[in-house]
Parts: C-alpha cells; sequence; structure tokens
C-alpha cells in the first residue's frame, strides 16, 4: 500500500460515502474532498465536511497510518494545525492539535471495496519494463493526446529551469544564454558540458565583437577547450594559436582551464573541432541570432537558419595537422533536428513566458514537423504498441518513461488513471 493510492482514493471518491463514520463513531458527510496541492503542507486544501452535526472548512491529511503524523513531525508544522480531519488506511493511534482536541480520522479500508484494491495490485505487478505494458496498444487516443500534451509542457517546464539559472549567471541576456545553450547542444552529451564551459568562460560581449572573422572566434573557442596548448607546425593551427593569445590579452581574459573535450567513440563529424568550427560560423553569420531563432515558425526556417558549415579548413581536416578526403561539413537534418528540440523550443518556451505571451499551439506544432528520436526508450514504447510520429510525441514519452514510469507514479499518470478503473 502507497499513500498515493490513498490520495488517488479520497480525489476521485473511490470507496463508499454512504454511512462514512470517524474512527469516534460519528457521521461524516463529504461536501468537498478538497484542492489536491502536491506541496508541503497538508494533502487537501480548503475541504468541506460535516463531521456529526458541525460543517467544517480546512484542509485533510492522508497517511497509511495515523502514527505517520508524527513520523513526520506535523505536531511541530502550524501548516497542520488547520487540518479538520485525518484519513488513514490504518488507525493506530490518536492525534491531538495544540489545544488537545482530537483530529478526527476516517479509516479508508473499512469502505473501500476490494475489487479496487486488487485493481492497484494488478496496476502495479512486476512488469519486465514498466506497469501498463500490456495495455498500451489499446489507449485511447483522446486521452493519450491530452496527456501527451501535459507530458510534453512538463517537460519544458523541466528545461526552462536551466535556461532560468542561465539567465541569473549572464544578467538576463537572452543572447548570452542562447548562445551557451546551443554550445552545449552541439557538444552532444559527450562534450556538452565542456562545450557550456567554454561557452560560459567568454563574455558574450566578445563574442559580439569578435564575429565579424570567424577566425578569431574559433580561436577563442579552440584556445578554451586546450585545442592549442601543443606546439604544430600546421600554420592554420599557429595563426589560431597567435589569434587566441592575442585575444587572451586585449580582453583580460582568464585562460580557464576547462573539462577535456573527447574525440574517442565519436564519429568524425562530431569531433569537437568540426562542431567548434561550426558554431563559431553560425554566430560569423548570423549578429543577431536570438532574435532570429525566438521567431522561427517552421522547422523549414530553421533549416535556412541554420545552413552553416566550418571553415574551409575544416574541409580537408578533422583535427590539426591531419588532412583527410575533402568534404564539406555542414550541418545534418538529423543534427539540426536535435537543436530544434533541445535549444529552440526551450528557449521560445522561456522566453514567451517570460513576456507573458501564449505559444503553446505554436511549439506543438513546430515540434510535430520533426522527425520522432531514435533511443532505447522509444524503442522500447514501440515494441509496446505506442508508435511515436514526431517530436513532439518522443519529448512526452521521454517524460512519461522518466519521471512517472520509472518512479512508480502510476496514480499521477492520466494512464494509469484510466486503467485503475478499467483493470
Amino acid at each position: 500500500m502507497k499513500e498515493d493510492f490513498l490520495h488517488y482514493l479520497w480525489r476521485f471518491k473511490k470507496f463508499n460515502l454512504l454511512q462514512l463514520q470517524t474512527t469516534n463513531q460519528e457521521k461524516i458527510t463529504i461536501h468537498n474532498s478538497g484542492q489536491f496541492l502536491e506541496l508541503a503542507g497538508p494533502d487537501f486544501f480548503n475541504a468541506q465536511i460535516t463531521i456529526g452535526n458541525q460543517k467544517w472548512a480546512g484542509n485533510v491529511e492522508i497517511h497509511i497510518k495515523s502514527s505517520d503524523w508524527y513520523v513526520h513531525h506535523h505536531e511541530r508544522d502550524e501548516a497542520y494545525e488547520s487540518v479538520i480531519l485525518h484519513v488513514v488506511w490504518e488507525h493506530d493511534a490518536a492525534i491531538f492539535r495544540p489545544d488537545n482536541t482530537e483530529v478526527p480520522v476516517l479509516e479508508l479500508k473499512e469502505y473501500v471495496d476490494q475489487e479496487v484494491v486488487g485493481n492497484y495490485q494488478s496496476l502495479l505487478s512486476p512488469k519486465s519494463w514498466i506497469f501498463c505494458e500490456s495495455a498500451l496498444k489499446d489507449l485511447d487516443s483522446f486521452l493519450l493526446k491530452n496527456w501527451q500534451e501535459r507530458l510534453f509542457f512538463e517537460r519544458l517546464e523541466r528545461k526552462s529551469q536551466f535556461i532560468n539559472d542561465l539567465l541569473v549567471k549572464t544578467n538576463n541576456d537572452w543572447e548570452a544564454v542562447l548562445f551557451c545553450l546551443l554550445a552545449k547542444n552541439f557538444g552532444l552529451n559527450t562534450n556538452g558540458d565542456s562545450f557550456l564551459q567554454i561557452a560560459q568562460s567568454i563574455p558574450f560581449s566578445i563574442i559580439r565583437k569578435e564575429s565579424f572573422e570567424v577566425e578569431n572566434l574559433e580561436s577563442l573557442l579552440f584556445g578554451i577547450a586546450g585545442l592549442l596548448d601543443q606546439e604544430k607546425e600546421d600554420n592554420y593551427y599557429k595563426d589560431l594559436k597567435f589569434r587566441y593569445y592575442y585575444l587572451l590579452h586585449k580582453y583580460q581574459i582568464d585562460k580557464t582551464h576547462v573539462a577535456s573535450v573527447q574525440f574517442f567513440k565519436h564519429r568524425p563529424d562530431n569531433f569537437p573541432t568540426i562542431r567548434l568550427s561550426q558554431l563559431a560560423n553560425l554566430y560569423h553569420l548570423h549578429l543577431n541570432l536570438f532574435s532570429k531563432i525566438i521567431s522561427v515558425n517552421s522547422v523549414l526556417e530553421v533549416y535556412n537558419l541554420l545552413k552553416v558549415e566550418t571553415a574551409d579548413y575544416w574541409q580537408d581536416h578533422y583535427q590539426f595537422d591531419k588532412y583527410s578526403p575533402k568534404k564539406k561539413k555542414s550541418l545534418s537534418a538529423s543534427f539540426i533536428d536535435l537543436i530544434v528540440v533541445n535549444t529552440i523550443v526551450p528557449i521560445q518556451f522561456s522566453y514567451a513566458k517570460s513576456q507573458g505571451l501564449e505559444v503553446s499551439e505554436r511549439l506543438i506544432g513546430l515540434l510535430s514537423e520533426v522527425q520522432p528520436e531514435k533511443n532505447n526508450i522509444i524503442d522500447k514504447f514501440k515494441y509496446h504498441g505506442l508508435k511515436a510520429q514526431n517530436a513532439f510525441e518522443t519529448q512526452s514519452l521521454l517524460q512519461l518513461k522518466n519521471e512517472y514510469c520509472t518512479k512508480s507514479r502510476c496514480l499521477g499518470c492520466a494512464i494509469g488513471v484510466e486503467l485503475l478503473k478499467t483493470t
């Protein structure tokens, strides 16, 4: 038995409402079960309940056992003095307020049908991947669509926390935040944190000033990444190194050491040299990139905006001093799709929220144009009958798996609640 099951029972009144009594045999009539807060303090706010001959308005606290009140130290918290009813599965201890009056207790196990309990236990029975995997293929499409939208915006809210942190660090400079976010995502999983450190090590005002010469931008990014620390005969390498130390002196930048960038296990097109050069070229081409990113409405617009290649040197190099067959190294459609998912949509969401603008449909529409992501979680959902058609749906499924399925939050999930009714 878990507390979230009791929240479900109380919230949706999944128990016999007739002849309810407290453990002291006082009649209970529920007029309003209250608002489920999921915050610190009592579980349900502003309930209206008649106990005996007295109608009360106040809060409801729920526990597995009455004694959990003391386990959680609620007797020390003034917030719990407004509790008008203590709802428990098993009553094992009397609870008193500071004025020595007893908190009324409803022992739920006396009023819940065993079929409801059986459905709950069936839903949470061990499965190979997630509890409800066998039911996914038969989900109601309307229920699924509405739940996916909520999951999607929950995920965006979580991503916006990182953006809010960057805003604080950059004194609310949205251009600087975008630069940091792009750098992190250009580095992918392996080099993302290192690229973020690189971006944060360079005041964005310098990026603005030096964007007219792409070699200057490259030299700063490569230098702080530790890619210019050796002695090489390569002329391009020597030029970047000279520019790097000149710019360090010019702007009095501390020679910051960041976590080493990794080449290992990357395809050559994802080498840090290539991605940093493309990032430098992006800011060389677009002086006011934030205003352009924030206004795109379609994936085609994004593709046109991010038509970016490396500097000429990298057309026949992946590393300094090592020639390779000549090839233009532009951002691929699949890489741009990742940028849409992880940079453009989150920053559009955060900016719109800061301005009090409504862009929900626009963001869903934008990600609905993007191909579905490919990873183990999405493959598993597909195997069990829930196939994602686009990146909007894959983002929703990732939120579902990571924040609900993995944490066994079935009773906070629209799918779990629905299955509990029908299992």
